[in-house]
Protein backbone atom coordinates (compact mmCIF):
# COMPACT_ATOMS: atom_id res chain seq x y z
CA UNK A 1 0.00 0.00 0.00
CA UNK A 2 1.22 3.49 -0.86
CA UNK A 3 1.01 6.00 1.99
CA UNK A 4 1.97 9.67 2.18
CA UNK A 5 1.35 11.75 5.31
CA UNK A 6 0.82 15.49 5.52
CA UNK A 7 0.90 17.80 8.54
CA UNK A 8 0.08 21.47 8.93
CA UNK A 9 1.30 23.91 11.54
CA UNK A 10 -1.65 23.30 13.87
CA UNK A 11 -1.24 19.54 14.27
CA UNK A 12 -3.79 18.49 11.66
CA UNK A 13 -2.83 15.34 9.75
CA UNK A 14 -4.07 14.05 6.41
CA UNK A 15 -3.12 11.20 4.13
CA UNK A 16 -2.97 9.93 0.60
CA UNK A 17 -3.24 6.15 0.38
CA UNK A 18 -3.02 4.14 -2.80
CA UNK A 19 -2.88 0.73 -4.38
CA UNK A 20 0.57 0.02 -5.81
CA UNK A 21 -0.82 -2.28 -8.50
CA UNK A 22 -3.46 0.03 -9.93
CA UNK A 23 -2.32 3.50 -8.72
CA UNK A 24 -5.88 4.08 -7.47
CA UNK A 25 -5.79 6.43 -4.49
CA UNK A 26 -7.85 8.07 -1.77
CA UNK A 27 -7.24 11.26 0.18
CA UNK A 28 -8.23 11.14 3.85
CA UNK A 29 -9.10 14.23 5.91
CA UNK A 30 -7.77 16.83 3.48
CA UNK A 31 -7.27 20.39 4.72
CA UNK A 32 -8.13 23.34 2.51
CA UNK A 33 -4.73 24.99 2.88
CA UNK A 34 -2.93 21.81 1.80
CA UNK A 35 -4.79 21.24 -1.48
CA UNK A 36 -1.87 22.25 -3.70
CA UNK A 37 0.41 19.84 -1.82
CA UNK A 38 -1.98 16.95 -2.42
CA UNK A 39 -2.24 17.76 -6.10
CA UNK A 40 1.52 17.95 -6.42
CA UNK A 41 2.02 14.61 -4.68
CA UNK A 42 -0.65 12.93 -6.77
CA UNK A 43 1.00 14.14 -9.96
CA UNK A 44 4.43 13.11 -8.69
CA UNK A 45 3.30 9.55 -7.93
CA UNK A 46 1.07 9.22 -10.99
CA UNK A 47 -2.02 8.39 -8.94
CA UNK A 48 -5.70 8.46 -9.87
CA UNK A 49 -7.82 9.61 -6.94
CA UNK A 50 -11.00 7.58 -6.55
CA UNK A 51 -12.26 8.98 -3.25
CA UNK A 52 -11.90 12.10 -1.09
CA UNK A 53 -12.79 11.04 2.46
CA UNK A 54 -13.56 13.09 5.55
CA UNK A 55 -13.66 10.92 8.67
CA UNK A 56 -15.99 13.40 10.39
CA UNK A 57 -17.24 16.98 10.37
CA UNK A 58 -14.16 18.94 11.38
CA UNK A 59 -14.54 21.76 13.89
CA UNK A 60 -10.97 23.07 13.98
CA UNK A 61 -9.98 23.42 10.33
CA UNK A 62 -11.51 23.79 6.90
CA UNK A 63 -12.00 20.68 4.83
CA UNK A 64 -10.36 20.61 1.41
CA UNK A 65 -12.78 17.98 0.12
CA UNK A 66 -14.83 20.25 -2.13
CA UNK A 67 -11.77 21.92 -3.62
CA UNK A 68 -10.26 18.51 -4.41
CA UNK A 69 -13.50 17.27 -5.93
CA UNK A 70 -13.44 20.29 -8.20
CA UNK A 71 -9.84 19.58 -9.24
CA UNK A 72 -10.01 15.79 -9.48
CA UNK A 73 -13.65 14.88 -10.06
CA UNK A 74 -13.50 12.31 -7.24
CA UNK A 75 -16.58 11.83 -5.01
CA UNK A 76 -16.62 13.10 -1.43
CA UNK A 77 -17.18 10.26 1.06
CA UNK A 78 -18.54 10.67 4.59
CA UNK A 79 -20.67 8.69 7.01
CA UNK A 80 -24.40 8.87 6.38
CA UNK A 81 -24.87 10.95 9.54
CA UNK A 82 -22.70 13.75 8.17
CA UNK A 83 -24.83 16.93 7.96
CA UNK A 84 -22.97 18.35 4.95
CA UNK A 85 -25.25 18.56 1.88
CA UNK A 86 -22.37 18.27 -0.60
CA UNK A 87 -21.41 14.65 0.23
CA UNK A 88 -21.53 12.41 -2.86
CA UNK A 89 -21.20 8.97 -1.28
CA UNK A 90 -22.58 8.26 2.20
CA UNK A 91 -21.34 5.08 3.87
CA UNK A 92 -22.25 3.04 6.94
CA UNK A 93 -20.59 0.77 9.48
CA UNK A 94 -18.83 -2.29 8.03
CA UNK A 95 -19.33 -1.27 4.44
CA UNK A 96 -16.26 -1.19 2.22
CA UNK A 97 -14.93 0.79 -0.71
CA UNK A 98 -12.77 -0.83 -3.40
CA UNK A 99 -9.43 0.84 -4.12
CA UNK A 100 -7.68 -1.26 -6.71
CA UNK A 101 -6.60 -4.43 -4.91
CA UNK A 102 -7.33 -2.81 -1.54
CA UNK A 103 -10.57 -2.59 0.40
CA UNK A 104 -11.36 0.35 2.67
CA UNK A 105 -13.39 -0.95 5.61
CA UNK A 106 -15.68 1.61 7.23
CA UNK A 107 -15.93 1.60 11.03
CA UNK A 108 -18.54 3.93 12.49
CA UNK A 109 -16.95 5.42 15.62
CA UNK A 110 -19.27 8.10 17.04
CA UNK A 111 -18.40 10.04 20.16
CA UNK A 112 -16.17 12.85 19.00
CA UNK A 113 -18.95 13.61 16.53
CA UNK A 114 -22.03 11.65 15.55
CA UNK A 115 -20.66 11.08 12.04
CA UNK A 116 -17.14 9.99 13.05
CA UNK A 117 -15.75 6.97 11.29
CA UNK A 118 -12.42 5.19 10.96
CA UNK A 119 -10.97 3.62 7.82
CA UNK A 120 -9.26 0.23 8.14
CA UNK A 121 -7.13 -0.94 5.24
CA UNK A 122 -4.28 -3.45 5.00
CA UNK A 123 -3.30 -3.38 8.67
CA UNK A 124 -3.65 0.40 8.97
CA UNK A 125 -6.47 2.28 10.66
CA UNK A 126 -7.10 5.97 10.03
CA UNK A 127 -8.91 6.98 13.18
CA UNK A 128 -9.89 10.59 12.52
CA UNK A 129 -10.27 12.33 15.88
CA UNK A 130 -11.63 9.30 17.72
CA UNK A 131 -8.32 7.72 18.78
CA UNK A 132 -5.19 9.87 18.90
CA UNK A 133 -1.62 8.96 19.77
CA UNK A 134 -1.60 9.03 23.56
CA UNK A 135 -5.08 10.51 23.72
CA UNK A 136 -8.59 10.56 22.31
CA UNK A 137 -10.75 13.10 20.59
CA UNK A 138 -12.83 15.40 22.76
CA UNK A 139 -16.54 14.74 23.18
CA UNK A 140 -17.82 18.21 24.12
CA UNK A 141 -18.26 19.67 20.64
CA UNK A 142 -21.58 19.64 18.71
CA UNK A 143 -22.95 16.05 18.39
CA UNK A 144 -20.19 14.67 20.66
CA UNK A 145 -21.06 12.07 23.29
CA UNK A 146 -18.63 10.55 25.83
CA UNK A 147 -20.63 7.33 26.19
CA UNK A 148 -20.58 6.78 22.44
CA UNK A 149 -16.87 7.58 22.41
CA UNK A 150 -16.27 4.93 25.07
CA UNK A 151 -18.13 2.34 23.00
CA UNK A 152 -16.25 3.29 19.84
CA UNK A 153 -12.88 3.03 21.54
CA UNK A 154 -13.28 -0.02 23.75
CA UNK A 155 -15.88 -1.86 21.71
CA UNK A 156 -14.52 -1.27 18.24
CA UNK A 157 -11.06 0.24 17.69
CA UNK A 158 -9.35 -1.62 20.55
CA UNK A 159 -10.73 -4.90 19.20
CA UNK A 160 -8.43 -4.54 16.17
CA UNK A 161 -5.16 -6.56 16.26
CA UNK A 162 -2.42 -5.06 18.43
CA UNK A 163 -0.11 -4.69 15.45
CA UNK A 164 -2.59 -2.46 13.58
CA UNK A 165 -0.92 0.83 12.72
CA UNK A 166 -2.82 3.89 13.97
CA UNK A 167 -2.87 7.09 11.91
CA UNK A 168 -4.97 9.85 13.54
CA UNK A 169 -6.20 13.13 12.08
CA UNK A 170 -4.33 15.12 14.73
CA UNK A 171 -1.06 14.97 16.59
CA UNK A 172 0.53 17.92 18.35
CA UNK A 173 3.93 16.41 19.14
CA UNK A 174 5.25 15.58 15.69
CA UNK A 175 4.59 11.83 15.92
CA UNK A 176 3.84 9.86 12.76
CA UNK A 177 1.83 6.86 13.93
CA UNK A 178 1.27 4.37 16.73
CA UNK A 179 -0.22 0.90 17.08
CA UNK A 180 -3.38 -0.38 18.71
CA UNK A 181 -1.20 -2.38 21.12
CA UNK A 182 0.80 0.69 22.13
CA UNK A 183 -2.37 2.70 22.69
CA UNK A 184 -3.97 -0.07 24.70
CA UNK A 185 -0.89 -0.27 26.92
CA UNK A 186 0.12 3.37 27.29
CA UNK A 187 -2.67 5.77 26.38
CA UNK A 188 -3.73 7.51 29.63
CA UNK A 189 -7.25 8.14 28.32
CA UNK A 190 -7.67 4.38 27.96
CA UNK A 191 -6.26 3.46 31.39
CA UNK A 192 -9.73 2.94 32.83
CA UNK A 193 -12.02 0.85 30.66
CA UNK A 194 -15.04 1.21 32.96
CA UNK A 195 -17.58 3.37 31.17
CA UNK A 196 -18.60 5.59 34.08
CA UNK A 197 -15.00 6.47 34.94
CA UNK A 198 -14.24 7.28 31.29
CA UNK A 199 -17.34 9.43 30.90
CA UNK A 200 -16.49 11.34 34.07
CA UNK A 201 -12.97 11.90 32.78
CA UNK A 202 -14.18 13.25 29.44
CA UNK A 203 -16.81 15.49 31.02
CA UNK A 204 -14.19 17.01 33.31
CA UNK A 205 -11.63 17.99 30.69
CA UNK A 206 -12.81 21.62 30.39
CA UNK A 207 -11.02 22.21 27.08
CA UNK A 208 -11.00 25.55 25.28
CA UNK A 209 -12.92 25.82 22.03
CA UNK A 210 -11.01 25.51 18.73
CA UNK A 211 -9.96 28.86 17.28
CA UNK A 212 -12.11 28.64 14.15
CA UNK A 213 -14.96 26.59 15.64
CA UNK A 214 -17.93 28.58 14.35
CA UNK A 215 -16.52 29.26 10.90
CA UNK A 216 -15.20 25.72 10.46
CA UNK A 217 -18.53 24.15 11.42
CA UNK A 218 -20.43 26.58 9.23
CA UNK A 219 -18.37 25.91 6.13
CA UNK A 220 -17.84 22.18 6.67
CA UNK A 221 -21.50 21.54 7.45
CA UNK A 222 -23.11 23.82 4.87
CA UNK A 223 -20.70 23.90 1.96
CA UNK A 224 -20.34 27.67 2.36
CA UNK A 225 -17.14 29.58 1.79
CA UNK A 226 -14.51 30.51 4.34
CA UNK A 227 -13.52 34.13 4.82
CA UNK A 228 -10.10 33.25 3.42
CA UNK A 229 -11.70 31.82 0.28
CA UNK A 230 -13.81 34.93 -0.19
CA UNK A 231 -10.75 37.15 0.21
CA UNK A 232 -8.71 35.02 -2.18
CA UNK A 233 -11.44 35.11 -4.80
CA UNK A 234 -11.89 38.85 -4.40
CA UNK A 235 -8.12 39.38 -4.49
CA UNK A 236 -7.92 37.55 -7.80
CA UNK A 237 -10.44 39.95 -9.35
CA UNK A 238 -9.04 43.32 -8.28
CA UNK A 239 -5.73 45.17 -8.67
CA UNK A 240 -3.93 46.80 -5.76
CA UNK A 241 -2.18 50.11 -5.22
CA UNK A 242 0.87 50.27 -2.99
CA UNK A 243 1.09 52.72 -0.10
CA UNK A 244 4.11 54.37 -1.68
CA UNK A 245 2.14 54.99 -4.87
CA UNK A 246 -0.79 56.42 -2.89
CA UNK A 247 1.55 58.70 -0.97
CA UNK A 248 3.13 59.86 -4.26
CA UNK A 249 -0.24 60.72 -5.73
CA UNK A 250 -1.24 62.57 -2.59
CA UNK A 251 1.99 64.58 -2.68
CA UNK A 252 1.30 65.51 -6.30
CA UNK A 253 -2.18 66.61 -5.24
CA UNK A 254 -3.64 64.43 -7.97
CA UNK A 255 -7.37 64.96 -8.14
CA UNK A 256 -8.04 62.24 -10.67
CA UNK A 257 -9.29 59.44 -8.43
CA UNK A 258 -11.53 58.81 -5.42
CA UNK A 259 -10.17 57.42 -2.16
CA UNK A 260 -13.07 55.47 -0.67
CA UNK A 261 -12.81 54.64 3.03
CA UNK A 262 -15.15 51.70 3.74
CA UNK A 263 -14.70 51.53 7.53
CA UNK A 264 -17.38 52.40 10.05
CA UNK A 265 -18.13 56.02 10.96
CA UNK A 266 -16.16 56.21 14.20
CA UNK A 267 -13.02 54.72 12.65
CA UNK A 268 -13.22 57.13 9.72
CA UNK A 269 -13.75 60.11 12.02
CA UNK A 270 -10.76 59.18 14.17
CA UNK A 271 -8.39 59.40 11.23
CA UNK A 272 -8.33 58.72 7.49
CA UNK A 273 -6.27 59.35 4.38
CA UNK A 274 -6.55 63.04 3.47
CA UNK A 275 -9.36 63.68 1.04
CA UNK A 276 -10.99 60.30 1.48
CA UNK A 277 -14.73 59.85 0.94
CA UNK A 278 -16.58 57.79 3.53
CA UNK A 279 -18.94 54.96 2.53
CA UNK A 280 -19.17 52.00 4.96
CA UNK A 281 -18.88 48.58 3.36
CA UNK A 282 -22.23 47.56 4.83
CA UNK A 283 -23.96 50.38 2.94
CA UNK A 284 -22.00 50.12 -0.29
CA UNK A 285 -24.64 48.53 -2.51
CA UNK A 286 -27.40 50.78 -1.13
CA UNK A 287 -25.61 54.12 -1.47
CA UNK A 288 -23.17 53.57 -4.32
CA UNK A 289 -25.28 55.32 -6.96
CA UNK A 290 -25.54 58.49 -4.89
CA UNK A 291 -21.96 58.48 -3.63
CA UNK A 292 -20.30 57.45 -6.89
CA UNK A 293 -22.38 58.68 -9.84
CA UNK A 294 -19.56 58.21 -12.40
CA UNK A 295 -18.85 54.52 -13.12
CA UNK A 296 -15.75 55.47 -15.10
CA UNK A 297 -13.90 57.07 -12.22
CA UNK A 298 -10.83 55.44 -10.64
CA UNK A 299 -11.61 54.32 -7.09
CA UNK A 300 -9.22 53.19 -4.36
CA UNK A 301 -10.91 51.31 -1.50
CA UNK A 302 -9.32 51.52 1.95
CA UNK A 303 -10.13 49.80 5.26
CA UNK A 304 -8.30 49.18 8.53
CA UNK A 305 -6.32 46.05 7.60
CA UNK A 306 -6.75 45.65 3.84
CA UNK A 307 -9.30 42.84 3.82
CA UNK A 308 -12.70 44.53 3.78
CA UNK A 309 -11.40 46.95 1.15
CA UNK A 310 -10.52 44.00 -1.08
CA UNK A 311 -14.09 42.71 -0.84
CA UNK A 312 -15.40 46.24 -1.43
CA UNK A 313 -13.29 46.71 -4.56
CA UNK A 314 -14.49 43.37 -5.93
CA UNK A 315 -18.09 44.38 -5.27
CA UNK A 316 -17.56 47.73 -7.00
CA UNK A 317 -16.23 45.96 -10.07
CA UNK A 318 -19.28 43.69 -10.10
CA UNK A 319 -21.42 46.82 -9.95
CA UNK A 320 -19.74 48.26 -13.04
CA UNK A 321 -16.93 50.35 -11.54
CA UNK A 322 -14.22 48.72 -13.63
CA UNK A 323 -11.43 50.96 -12.33
CA UNK A 324 -11.91 50.03 -8.67
CA UNK A 325 -8.77 48.89 -6.82
CA UNK A 326 -7.79 48.26 -3.21
CA UNK A 327 -4.96 49.62 -1.12
CA UNK A 328 -2.29 46.99 -0.53
CA UNK A 329 -2.54 47.15 3.26
CA UNK A 330 -4.79 49.22 5.49
CA UNK A 331 -5.02 52.28 7.68
CA UNK A 332 -3.21 50.51 10.51
CA UNK A 333 -0.09 50.10 8.36
CA UNK A 334 -0.57 53.59 6.87
CA UNK A 335 -0.42 55.13 10.36
CA UNK A 336 2.53 52.97 11.42
CA UNK A 337 4.54 54.28 8.48
CA UNK A 338 3.87 57.86 9.51
CA UNK A 339 1.86 58.78 6.43
CA UNK A 340 -0.51 61.76 6.70
CA UNK A 341 -3.86 61.33 8.42
CA UNK A 342 -6.72 63.75 8.86
CA UNK A 343 -9.60 63.54 11.26
CA UNK A 344 -13.20 64.37 10.51
CA UNK A 345 -14.32 67.71 11.98
CA UNK A 346 -16.18 67.38 15.25
CA UNK A 347 -19.87 68.09 15.17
Amino acid sequence: MLLTSFRDGEGCKSYIIGCEESCAAAIIDPALDQVDRYLGEIAKQGLRVRYVIDTHTHADHFSGARALRGELGAPIVMHRFAPAPYVDLRVEDEQSLPLGALRLRILHTPGHTRDSMAIYVAGHVFTGDTLLIGGTGRSDLPSGDPEQLHASLFGKLLSLPDETLVFPAHDYKGRDHSTIGDERAGNPRLAQSERGVFVELMNGLNLSAPTHLTEALRTNMSGGKTVRQMLAEAGARVPFMSMDQLRLRLDKRANDFIILDVREKDAFAAGHVPGAVHLPRGQLELRVNDALPDPGVEILAICEFGKISTLAAATLRELGFERAAALDGGMAAWRERGHPVEAAPST
